[in-house]
């Protein structure tokens, strides 16, 4: 086009210049912020109140990012929703690295397998950072009833279907306990908590019969006031040496280890999303952080974004067939 000729330059060129000296500008700010990351305060997120899983998790790393980068990191709690109020939260949050979300496997491969609408896209609205620990679930029941094993559990919920009630906070445990009922033909009726204290809570009191719980219920199983039956892993959990799995008990297709990871916006630098990944999985190698988890339950894994997209994908996939296969939705 032959500007010359008019003296003018063309509506159209002027608004490609100034779209190519903003993408330019954006990608030397964004290249100096990576090489400053992090210059500022770190929030995580967590979307479960304090003490739970992701709570543990997020601060055990968080103090040993915070000696790392020498910058404040800050934990963040916000229950709710099934997880989504956290979820959506960082979701919308800027994309700079300064905002992160320990999120639990059920905000990204389990809600938008259950969930019609959901206000985000865990593929869309979010770049994986890290796969930071695994787990079973175990299979416990309340402490004075008069069930040792599984096939004792589910005799006994078929002769008492009034007094067979099943309960957590979450639709994981909701669909673990579908899942276990179309298995075995156990009958059981399922309660929502709103939270997982309040779901260990009617355990240990009598109010709940059984419940699928997570690690972070293994002091209270430990001391006695739950008894696990099973775990939900293909082998032993080492925290749990002497009870046996699924298959064990005699229940072979249920095998479910679930994950919590670190996630940033979706838009976030590569560059910022590389520097969190190799110090989540330096932090993750050291020898205390990994007997810490180990002692709880954990399983520390540490993995790189894409293969922690490739996992998340399969799951959503996995878990979209189990949530069908027991008619398990949710409405927000």
């Amino acid at each position: 086009m032959d500007f010359q000729s008019t003296g003018k330059i063309p509506a159209q060129a002027v608004t490609a210049l100034m779209l190519g000296l903003s993408l330019t500008s954006l990608g030397w700010a964004q290249g100096r912020d990576a090489k400053n990351y992090p210059d500022r305060q770190i929030h995580i997120v967590v979307p479960a109140s304090p003490g739970g899983i992701n709570d543990i998790l997020a601060r055990l790393i968080g103090q040993k990012l915070n000696d790392r980068f020498r910058q404040p990191v800050v934990v963040e709690n916000k229950p709710g929703a099934d997880t989504i109020i956290a979820t959506e939260f960082v979701a919308r949050a800027r994309p700079d690295g300064y905002t992160l979300l320990m999120s639990p496997m059920a905000s990204m491969a389990i809600n938008p397998a259950v969930y019609p609408k959901l206000p985000y896209s865990p593929q869309r609205d979010f770049v994986p950072i890290s796969l930071v620990a695994s787990y079973p679930y175990i299979l416990a029941v309340n402490a004075s009833a008069p069930i040792r094993t599984v096939r004792e559990l589910i005799d006994y919920t078929k002769a008492n279907p009034s007094k067979a009630n099943a309960g957590g906070a979450a639709t994981t445990h909701q669909l673990l306990t579908e899942i276990f009922k179309q298995r075995t033909g156990a009958q059981i009726q399922y309660i929502l908590y709103k939270g997982t204290n309040d779901a260990n809570l009617a355990l240990i009191s009598g109010e709940l019969l059984l419940s699928f719980v997570a690690p972070d219920a293994s002091p209270r199983i430990k001391s006695g006031q739950f008894r696990a039956l099973a775990v939900t892993s293909p082998k032993r959990a080492t925290s749990f040496p002497d009870v046996p799995t699924m298959a064990e008990a005699g229940v072979p297709d249920i095998v479910v280890v679930s994950w919590a990871g670190f996630f940033a916006p979706a838009g976030t630098p590569a560059d910022i999303i590389k520097k969190l990944e190799d110090n989540i999985n330096g932090v993750l190698k050291l020898s205390d952080i990994r007997e810490r988890l180990q002692s709880q339950g954990f399983d520390p894994v540490g993995s790189t974004s894409e293969e922690f997209a490739q996992i998340i994908a399969k799951d959503i996939g996995t878990w979209s067939a189990a949530a069908k296969a027991a008619n398990v939705t949710s409405q927000q």
